[in-house]
């Protein structure tokens, strides 16, 4: 029998969304359904502390929950440590409560207001105290990535080229552009996120379910029965075939 794995796009603080998908994915598969969350739970939506709460409870209870980790989620579990650290990544100028990015949201979640004129040491204190231990150590245990028979599933995508065994963290958080525009078989099928599309997307060798909830757009849900896929609707099961 094939083994029912659900797994569900980027969240970025959108509860209500959570909430709706968590419900979806009850009735289709039932109380233990396997989920695989595919990072980036906070920034942007107001209600990050909400779902990181929610995430933390499930994963407490003993739910077959995996949650990988998004970039936006190692910012945030960065910018938490003893001495914030700055991701290289990002472009020239940009950083966490850069307002394009949303850590100010994420903090506001949290009781914290970084305001125009306060000091980052000053936030980073505050922080600290505002954000609890549990959800520290959420953010540091994510998995940047999880194999699953014919299935290989990540927040950003891989490194074309490179066995998958082989992927640097900072690729399967951040890739974008040189692996959406691969066509080569990259050894298993990539599940992932981080690239908002307009709808959930099947291009042969990967499949994106990144469909924008962070802008308030649709939160999607698939159910992979090995490499059969189905988008998750009110309406039920609607195939998702290889565009």
């Amino acid at each position: 029998m094939t083994h029912t794995i659900y797994a569900m796009g980027d969240i970025h603080g959108q509860l209500e969304m959570l909430e709706d998908a968590l419900a979806l994915i009850e009735e289709d598969g039932g109380a233990d359904a396997h989920i695989i969350f595919l990072g980036d739970y906070v920034d942007r939506g107001a209600n990050s502390k909400a779902v990181i709460e929610r995430l933390v409870q499930g994963k407490a209870a003993g739910k077959p929950w995996r949650f990988l980790k998004g970039n936006h989620d190692r910012m945030f579990e960065w910018f938490m440590e003893p001495v914030p650290r700055h991701d290289p990544h990002l472009l020239v100028g940009y950083h966490w409560l850069h307002e394009r990015l949303g850590g100010t949201t994420t903090l506001a979640s949290y009781g914290v207001d970084v305001g125009e004129r306060r000091r980052l040491f000053a936030v980073h204190e505050e922080a600290q105290v505002a954000v609890p231990l549990s959800h520290k150590r959420f953010l540091q245990d994510c998995e940047v990535s999880i194999s699953q028979g014919p299935l290989f599933f990540c927040h950003a995508g891989v490194r074309p080229g490179v066995a998958l065994i082989d992927q640097t963290e900072d690729d399967l958080v951040w890739i974008r552009e040189e692996f959406g525009s691969d066509t080569r078989d990259h050894g298993a099928l990539v599940v992932h996120g981080h690239t908002p599309v307009d709808k959930p997307l099947h291009a042969g060798n990967h499949v994106n379910l990144d469909t924008g909830a962070g802008y308030g757009k649709p939160l999607t849900v698939a159910v992979f029965e090995g490499t059969k896929i189905n988008v998750l609707t009110k309406a039920g099961r609607q195939p998702l075939r290889h565009s």
